[in-house]
């Protein structure tokens, strides 16, 4: 049985995380220095991206939350999401990635691109009917 109830869907996707740009972020590194290291590393892109949402900077934080939102679908395919299907809120490695596609919604929404807006919403949805509402967007 999947997280959200359902018997015939997939299992849900369950990312390992990047153990050194965790680290290093809870340890005050610099997110700039951390995502040139670790670019692969969503949660690096989440907190530059939720940063620049902070100061105003909304083009700036919608090309983060992107890059962020790009490398979090390559690590989901490469971890067996096929396009749909669970990615818990509730397990850690996986914020990285949805932290960026709040982001990116908080970003398009604040710049009138409602369809992107939608989208992410959506998208949230579909990985945790609980992930928007966490994240600032329910």
């Amino acid at each position: 049985m999947t997280s959200f109830g359902d018997l015939l869907g997939p299992q849900p996707t369950l990312l390992p995380g990047d153990d050194d740009a965790e680290s290093e972020l809870l340890n005050k590194a610099d997110p700039k220095q951390v995502a040139a290291d670790h670019p692969t590393a969503s949660i690096a892109w989440a907190y530059l991206a939720e940063a620049a949402l902070a100061d105003d900077q909304t083009i700036t934080a919608y090309a983060y939350a992107r890059t962020g939102y790009h490398r979090g679908l390559d690590q989901l395919r490469r971890n067996g999401w096929k396009g749909f299907g669970p990615v818990p809120y509730s397990h850690e490695p996986n914020r990285g990635f949805l932290r960026c596609v709040a982001a990116l919604a908080k970003a398009a929404n604040a710049i009138g691109e409602s369809d992107e807006y939608a989208r992410c919403l959506d998208l949230l949805e579909d990985c945790d009917p609980r992930a928007a509402e966490a994240l600032g967007l329910g």
